[in-house]
């Protein structure tokens, strides 16, 4: 019998960045989403990689077994204390220690016309 579990271990997320607030109601943020399929707790290590400072690899993410978990990068607390840089282009890299389905999101509302969109990174 083959597992119905779903999803990757590893994932990048290519195209990061924190915007600011912004003035509307909905603020401008970014997030992963995470689903854990897997019957035990996900541990997921983290790391940032900016096109000119040190990368950053110390925060972990824990996501339950059969659980949905999404973490915002502008809340310190998901970040395991790390402020993210807002308007700073950079990437992500998660490597998680059963399979796990990423998404990321980001609403940008520096215009009239907000943006928010959402898409899966590069699993492996």
């Amino acid at each position: 019998m083959t597992s119905d579990r779903m999803g990757k271990e590893k994932w990048v997320i290519p195209d990061c960045e924190l915007p600011p607030a912004g003035e509307g109601i909905l603020k401008g943020h970014e997030s992963i989403i995470i689903v854990n399929d897997c019957a035990e707790e996900a541990v997921i290590e983290v790391k940032l990689y900016f096109t000119d400072r040190e990368s950053v690899s110390d925060i972990v993410w824990r996501v339950g077994a059969d659980r949905v978990r999404c973490f915002h990068m502008n809340d310190p607390d998901d970040m395991g204390g790390y402020v993210v840089p807002k308007e700073t282009q950079y990437a992500m890299k998660l490597v998680s220690s059963c399979p796990i389905v990423v998404q990321y999101g980001r609403l940008d509302n520096r215009q009239t016309n907000l943006a928010f969109y959402t898409t899966l990174g590069y699993a492996e």
